[in-house]
């Protein structure tokens, strides 16, 4: 054993040293990031070294990118709605406008990794991001990967990752954009962006967004009750403030800035003095890039604020925690002249330090750093596309394993009417376990391992184009997780918290998509499934014998959705529903919430009051009345409307 120890340490520190002499050589070659056409006639993907994103170095993993339209359709809303509706994730859901958590296949909340503009955000302390805090509209580019990413993302890309990016627009001009919204209960929203363009000088030109979003969720029921469930009142207001600005020079040198302040305050129970509760989180978020042809360096900071009081809201228990962050980054074109294939190596190092203070913890003040060496290798050819990489990452008073990962594409069929891929990965993942899970006063637990996936996935995508105005894609993709050393608030040691499950996620995925465009008029139907199996493998004392091979809480072994819209010119008609199955309450799979469907309707349009474009929606949600429960076991409201416009002021060209 001790000498597989020792080899284990030499290859890492052997790849740590060899990741370091990268970072300090210097690029061999100068070539174009765009491939020259191949001598058989087929051209090789494009490749852009700026704004480097997962997916690239992700090959043979599912992942879906969000479109404009859908971006646009939820604008009023968070990405809990948009992602309960788009894709199969389940979403634990404390109530409108309260905390909602993620299970993404088959995983906890704190095993998905939420990027924006490629940091990873997830609150310090929890190790989880609320999703009804985020704003659809507060973001350019939205998409979603499925699988383990430890490797390219970092800690807690366990289920998937959730990526959230702001991309400039270089068009001269200022573009105003005014939204409201008003809604049941007496509900409203409120949204101001303004987007700007313009050259600085003869080197520079500047592009910019500045956006501004006020929610109040008031929440004012017609009745405490539904079909006999209690509904549960309370209060939100959600307060963002998001800044763009990107420095392009001539040479293609980029400088960016981005902004992101958040303010939520949830009440509960708000009218009895003795039982209300206050959360409040506030965010500040704060990222400069910049970025040349094969070097990107980052610096960062991340500022939350938690405070929880109950009954006297005078004296909240006080959370902050700061993280400083570094990163450079590298690349290497590796391709011979001429060659028929792509080659780039990608490396990089990423430094933080954790700055926390509560008064739940065994001291008052926390400190610890955190370091990540890796380094991204992808290969592609006319018909394949390979990518391997490998992260080492460093903390504080721990010791994360070394993260591999291996995956490819093959292109089985490349016609234009038809194509056909394969894709296949293997990954490793890690998390490191929270701060609340290892320096909370009495439960918690410094020692605790971090926790060690084994993920496999295989699938096929398909392209069938029937006609110019018709075609359908469709793609399968199954899976296998296991995860060791699941921590656990284990309630037999009064919730002290250990390493004491297995748990093992399997399951497929199915989604499909016609779209029809023929004389002014466009249509579109997509269909998802998913089948998840998540459950625990392993005892960790006599009592929890019972819950072995028993579906983990609050996931839907099956998920589906489907979305149809048809629209003429302006004008688009579109049903959205989701459904689950039935919801285990209880370990042991005794109590559950019954299977629902929820349907969404929304009519839409554009008009024009003189030069000024109009955007006017209106929804319909839960159209038939559906009960839901949320995780208290309250109703969730039933059949509600809202109305949104949004109004473009005409660019001015600057």
């Amino acid at each position: 054993m001790r000498i597989i120890l020792l080899k284990q340490n030499t290859l890492r520190w052997w790849i740590i040293t060899l990741l370091l002499g990268l970072l300090a050589g210097r690029s061999s070659s100068a070539q174009t990031d765009s491939l020259a056409r191949s001598t058989t006639g087929v051209s090789l993907s494009a490749v852009t070294v700026r704004a480097i994103a997962p997916e690239r170095f992700l090959a043979g993993q599912k992942f879906q990118r969000i479109d404009s339209a859908t971006l646009i359709q939820f604008r009023f809303g968070s990405l809990t709605d948009l992602l309960s509706l788009n894709t199969p994730i389940a979403f634990k859901n404390y109530g409108p406008g309260q905390l909602a958590t993620v299970s993404f296949r088959g995983t906890s909340a704190n095993h998905t990794a939420v990027l924006w503009n490629g940091i990873n955000i997830n609150q310090p302390n929890l190790g989880l991001t609320d999703f009804s805090t985020l704003p659809v509209a507060g973001f350019d580019q939205l998409s979603v990967q499925y699988g383990s990413s430890a490797s390219v993302v970092g800690s807690g890309a366990v289920g998937g990752s959730i990526l959230l990016g702001s991309s400039p627009v270089w068009q001269p001009g200022i573009h105003v954009t005014v939204g409201q919204q008003l809604a049941s209960f007496h509900n409203n929203q409120t949204q101001l962006g303004i987007r700007y363009s313009a050259r600085l000088g003869a080197s520079w030109k500047l592009s910019g967004k500045t956006f501004a979003y006020r929610n109040q969720f008031n929440n004012a029921y017609p009745s405490a009750e539904r079909r006999n469930y209690f509904l549960e009142r309370s209060t939100t207001a959600q307060r963002g403030f998001v800044q763009d600005l990107y420095f392009m020079h001539n040479s293609g040198r980029q400088l960016s800035v981005n902004v992101w302040l958040t303010d939520n305050d949830l009440i509960l129970a708000p009218q009895d003095t003795i039982a209300r509760e206050r959360t409040r989180t506030q965010s500040a978020r704060f990222l400069t890039t910049y970025e040349t042809n094969h070097l990107t360096l980052r610096l960062g900071w991340t500022h939350d604020i938690l405070d929880y009081a109950k009954s006297n809201f005078a004296l909240p228990s006080h959370t902050q925690t700061d993280r400083f962050i570094g990163r450079t980054e590298r690349e290497f074109v590796l391709t011979p002249a001429k060659a028929r294939w792509a080659l780039n190596l990608r490396v990089g190092g990423e430094w933080s330090h954790y700055r926390t203070q509560t008064d739940g913890y065994i001291s008052p003040l926390i400190e610890e750093d955190r370091g990540d060496l890796y380094a991204l290798l992808r290969l592609q050819t006319t018909r394949w596309l390979v990518s391997a990489t490998v992260r080492q990452a460093f903390v504080t008073r721990f010791n994360p394993p070394l993260t591999p990962s291996l995956g490819a594409e093959y292109r089985i069929v490349q016609r234009p009417a038809f194509g056909l891929t394969a894709k296949g990965a293997i990954s490793r993942s890690y998390r490191v376990p929270t701060l609340n899970e290892r320096y909370w006063a009495d439960l918690g637990n410094p020692n605790l391992l971090p926790e060690n996936g084994f993920n496999l996935e295989a699938g096929l995508a398909s392209t069938l184009v029937f006609s110019e105005h018709l075609n359908l894609t469709a793609e399968a993709t199954v899976y296998r997780n296991r995860v060791d050393n699941w921590t656990y608030w284990n309630p037999t040691t009064n919730y002290h918290v250990e390493n004491l499950q297995q748990v093992l996620a399997r399951g497929g995925e199915l989604t499909t998509s016609l779209a029809y465009v023929r004389n002014g008029w466009r249509a579109g139907l997509r269909l998802g499934y998913a089948l998840t199996r998540s459950s625990q493998e392993r005892a960790y004392d006599t009592y929890a014998e019972d819950v072995i091979g028993k579906q983990l809480v609050f996931v839907p072994i099956h998920t589906e959705t489907l979305n149809a819209y048809i629209q003429r010119g302006q004008t688009r008609l579109s049903v959205q529903t989701q459904a689950s199955s039935r919801r285990y309450t209880t370990f042991d799979n005794s109590q559950f919430f019954k299977g629902v469907a929820l349907t969404n309707v929304l009519l839409e349009t554009t008009t024009k009051v003189g030069p000024v474009p109009i955007r006017v929606q209106g929804q319909v949600n839960n159209v038939f009345d559906a009960l839901m429960f949320s995780v208290k076991r309250n109703a969730l409201p039933g059949r509600n409307w809202a109305l949104n416009v949004l109004i473009n002021f005409p660019s001015n060209k600057s």
